[in-house]
């Protein structure tokens, strides 16, 4: 035993393991803290956790469900980035051949069906924290950011939607996208629109309100695939990734993970 613990020694006190945990062997209590707070990963986590809010019956784990999810949805998009073409030319063909042809293809329905169940598995947890009164002081700020974070997951499965480019693809995006329309202040036929005018012309008309924008042109086609490709393989994923780590680091900085009263 005396010899192993000096290997631990001289391991612990060794440069390479110096330069990554630069507080010692995590023996003890100040050390474990110190770990956590200095490594760039590990501090968005808090350092001591209540034991009953980690259990499963009390937390669901719906919060670690959506982030996993999140992850295989990334995983699987990367791989399914090197065979589909963002143009209505191949579109509909790539999404064919990776069912039928590509020995990945089973990435796709991984992608698929995991989308769905993050939708579900935010809704739950969202469900959760309301349940259990998480959101309440001093987590309000983290509950609003939780709340942009589902909007950004369903912005992520309407993008996506789009991408097959078959019939329910196109329509589902047009129904989708006309009622953007509608939308205050920035769809040409939503309430506030006819505020906005300089004499007598509109600030917001059918020409370049925010219907306009999310499809490229005043119809579904080539602008509107490559735009909804671009929002959701990098826009949205980038900001919900910056999301996630400012939820995290509140839940650390709000005393950690709720509890029971």
């Amino acid at each position: 035993m005396s010899r192993l613990a000096n290997v631990k020694k001289s391991i612990a006190r060794s440069q390479l393991w110096t330069a990554f945990f630069r507080h010692g062997y995590p023996d003890t209590d100040r050390n474990r803290v110190l770990v956590i707070m200095s490594n760039v990963l590990l501090h968005l986590h808090p350092v001591k956790v209540r034991k009953s809010g980690v259990k499963m019956k009390y937390t669901w784990c719906a919060g670690g469900l959506s982030f996993f999810l999140f992850l295989l949805e990334t995983i699987t998009g990367l791989l399914l980035m090197f065979y589909y073409r963002p143009t209505i030319e191949y579109a509909y063909v790539d999404i064919i051949d990776l069912r039928e042809q590509v020995p990945l293809g089973i990435m796709r329905e991984l992608h698929r069906w995991g989308a769905h169940a993050m939708v579900i598995a935010v809704w739950v947890h969202m469900f959760r924290v309301f349940m259990t009164g998480s959101y309440k002081p001093p987590r309000e700020f983290n509950w609003n950011v939780g709340v942009i974070l589902l909007v950004l997951t369903l912005l992520l499965s309407f993008t996506g939607y789009l991408l097959p480019w078959d019939q329910l693809a196109i329509w589902a995006i047009t129904v989708g996208s006309n009622m953007a329309r509608a939308t205050p202040f920035l769809g040409h036929e939503g309430p506030g629109a006819a505020l906005l005018r300089v004499g007598d012309v509109s600030l917001v008309h059918i020409g370049d309100d925010v219907r306009f924008a999310l499809l490229g042109g005043r119809f579904v086609g080539a602008g509107t695939l490559l735009r909804f490709y671009v929002l959701h393989c990098v826009a949205i994923p980038l900001i919900a990734g910056f999301g996630m780590a400012i939820h995290f680091w509140r839940v650390r900085k709000d005393g950690g993970i709720s509890g029971p009263l």
